[in-house]
């Protein structure tokens, strides 16, 4: 029996110091930055942004990789099944990292098949409707659409839960319509084909500012420097549609603690980087990063409240 607890003590050892030489000399080779959606969209230009700066930091390349599908799911349980190795990261966002798994079958645990890295950014929506609709404030809207019960439609690009905690909150019967995509989505509220949305706010704010959209408040906790005239839903009296679109970097479970920690220190350090700021200013984002701990004590909280919201409301997807 001691022999037995010998060698697995060995082994162990010998387990801990590998990962300690691989952690040290890390990385060596190109490191794959993995976005799960398609190019040319938010999550696409902030990894972006990231890899850029990564590049710098660790002195090898990171490549940013599309593997879009699935509304996220494709993209991430790639990387969930990758080598734990630090050389396949995701960037992870809110409806893949707290949501979907909450409403079906989508091959990974974000809490169980990922090492939290970072926070990254986040960012908030807007309220807007088509300034064609009669009403100016948040209020007017909710009196509107309660005389209207299952009249008004907002326009999503999918399982909208902002807009459902919204209409859960304000006692309003608004019929969520699906778009494939945010464009296509802001674009049916300006023809007038729906009559409002919560969108991300660098799309939203030009819209409103041509006067295609009227902004009625805004998803954060504050106002926010970008866009300073528009009041939160909190100030005006919704409470608890505080929610933003997030973003945080993610390795496959088992990565090596040292390579997490690493990568980490570097994310911090990157987001002191003033232009580093002002870009992610420019793309209506706000940086938000920390250590591994802390993205996984957030984690836990995003997934609690997601999971209440969805079954509370029996959402469930076909796919």
């Amino acid at each position: 029996m001691r022999a037995r607890v010998l060698v697995l003590v060995t082994l162990l050892g010998f387990a801990a110091l590998a990962a300690a030489q691989q952690a040290a000399t890390y990385p060596v080779k190109p490191v794959r930055l993995i976005v799960a959606y398609s190019a040319g969209g938010g999550n696409d230009a902030l990894a972006r942004l990231v890899a850029l700066r990564f590049r710098d930091a660790l002195g090898q390349p990171v490549v940013v990789e599309n593997r879009p599908g699935s509304d996220g799911d494709i993209g991430t349980d790639f990387v969930a099944t990758s080598k734990p190795d630090g050389y396949t990261l995701l960037l992870g966002f809110v409806v893949n990292m707290a949501q979907r798994h909450h409403m079906r079958d989508v091959g990974y645990d974000p809490m169980k098949d990922f090492e939290p890295i970072s926070m990254v950014a986040r960012a908030y929506n807007i309220l807007a409707v088509n300034p064609q609709l009669p009403v100016k404030t948040v209020d007017e809207l909710v009196a509107y659409a309660k005389a209207r019960p299952g009249q008004l439609n907002h326009a999503s690009t999918g399982t909208d839960l902002v807009a459902e905690l919204f209409k859960r909150t304000a006692g309003v019967d608004i019929v969520q319509v699906p778009y494939k995509g945010s464009a296509l989505a802001a674009n049916s509220v300006v023809a007038g084909d729906t009559q409002l949305a919560f969108g991300g706010m660098v799309s939203t704010l030009s819209l409103v500012r041509a006067g295609k959209l009227r902004a009625l408040a805004i998803t954060s906790p504050q106002r926010v420097e970008a866009a300073p005239d528009i009041p939160t839903l909190e100030e005006l009296g919704y409470r608890g549609v505080e929610a933003s679109s997030w973003y945080g970097l993610f390795a496959p479970a088992k990565t090596p603690r040292p390579i997490i920690d690493r990568l980490s220190s570097e994310m911090i350090k990157v987001s002191k980087d003033p232009k580093f700021l002002a870009q992610l200013r420019s793309q209506g984002q706000e940086s938000i990063s920390g250590s591994p701990q802390e993205l996984a004590a957030f984690m836990k909280l995003e997934n609690e409240r997601w999971a209440r919201v969805i079954k509370e409301a029996g959402f469930r997807l076909d796919q």
